[in-house]
């Protein structure tokens, strides 16, 4: 239930629906699978698995939500080799050449032809949703991936206003500055892991693991020039995590204080404990985004929004 990443994204204006309307609206999109001839599909399931029938669940003001991707996996080697059976196929017996126009027709037909064999892969994203204070958060470090959670909750809902976090100093040259200092602040302490990468085109990019990142050789670096670009964290003994410059959370992860409150306010059964995880995660989210803001010189709300 845990997430282990984060997006963040803020909403340009109200939230513009309600928890009914976004109830209401992941049933009529639930998640299935892939016909024969379909290589992907997307819908909503439910956030807690076979726990919940919900599709939306709610703890602390905050709504969870579930996107299912069912992809047909046709590896790329596989209609490498049939396209080129068949083109030296056809040159063979006609005695001609194969161009890009027939090579491309003949490609697709190779997919329509494999995928019902193929097999398929399903993979959840979630996503919270702070409709109170104004925020999404998706729990994944690819930019791809929340892209097809937001598009479909575009689609799902018929608007979604939201743009990425963004701060009013740039995080790299914020963090540089925490390890040149030694320090972090709002509560933030640095850990023992970062990414260092040369500011000109094509520079190099140093990665150190288990490391003190005050020692004389990372500071030659950051007097070099190299900014850093990667950070790992920790904050008031609640979290630890990596932080890039573009506000990606990776590695995300809920210490033991939390944990151990989730498991005391659960039952016994495998849903209160989810509620409990979700409620505990959720209050803490809400604490988390307005102190990353605050540590890069405050949110940046651009003109005209």
């Amino acid at each position: 239930m845990w997430f282990r990443n984060l997006l963040f994204y803020r909403f340009n204006q109200s939230v513009p629906f309600t928890e009914d309307q976004l109830s209401t609206a992941l049933e009529e999109r639930p998640a299935r699978p892939c016909g024969s001839q379909e290589q992907i599909t997307l819908g909503w399931t439910t956030p807690f698995g076979r726990h919940s029938e919900n599709r939306l669940q709610v703890a602390e003001g905050i709504w969870l939500i579930a996107m299912r991707k069912d992809e047909r996996i046709l590896p790329g080697s596989v209609i490498k080799d049939a396209l080129t059976e068949k083109i030296e196929e056809i040159e063979a017996r006609d005695a001609r050449k194969v161009y890009r126009k027939e090579r491309d027709t003949l490609k697709d037909e190779i997919v329509q032809t494999l995928l019902p064999r193929a097999f398929t892969r399903s993979r959840t994203t979630l996503a919270c949703i702070s409709p109170a204070n104004g925020w999404l958060a998706v729990d994944s470090g690819s930019h791809k991936t929340a892209e097809d959670l937001l598009n479909l909750l575009r689609e799902t809902t018929g608007s979604l206003p939201v743009r990425p976090l963004t701060v009013k100093i740039a995080p790299a040259a914020c963090m540089t500055e925490w390890v040149r200092q030694g320090t972090a602040p709002e509560q933030l302490v640095i850990g023992d892991e970062c990414e260092l990468k040369d500011t000109h085109e094509d520079g190099g990019v140093i990665r150190c693991k288990r490391q003190d990142l005050s020692s004389d050789e990372i500071q030659q670096h950051l007097t070099a020039g190299k900014q850093v670009s990667q950070l790992a964290l920790q904050w008031d003994d609640k979290l630890s995590f990596t932080l890039d410059d573009k506000l990606t959370v990776k590695r995300l992860r809920f210490e033991d204080v939390l944990r151990e409150a989730a498991d005391e306010a659960a039952g016994d059964d495998m849903a209160s404990q989810l509620d409990a995880s979700f409620a505990i995660m959720a209050n803490t989210l809400e604490q988390l985004l307005p102190l990353l803001g605050n540590a890069f010189g405050g949110e940046d709300h651009p003109q005209g929004i």
